[in-house]
C-alpha cells in the first residue's frame, strides 16, 4: 500500500502545535486595511487553533500526522 501524500496548500497554511493542535492563520489582513481599527489588525496577527472535531480529522488527513 502506498504512502499518504501530504497537501502542500495545508502545509503552507496550517501548523502543528507542540501538544498536537492544528494551528491557522487568520483571514481578512491582506487588503482593505485602511478602513479597520489597529485593534482589530493587532487582534488578527496571531495563530488560532482548529476547533471544529470533524474538520480537524480531514486537516490531519491532509498533513499526514496520524
Amino acid at each position: 500500500m502506498p504512502k499518504q501524500k501530504t497537501n502542500k496548500a495545508a502545509t503552507k497554511r496550517l501548523k502543528m502545535s507542540a501538544t498536537g493542535k492544528i494551528l491557522r492563520t487568520m483571514g481578512g489582513k491582506s487588503h482593505l486595511n485602511a478602513c479597520k481599527t489597529r485593534k482589530r489588525k493587532r487582534n488578527l496577527r496571531g495563530m488560532k487553533d482548529v476547533a471544529d472535531t470533524k474538520m480537524v480529522k480531514t486537516l490531519e488527513r491532509m498533513l499526514a500526522t496520524y
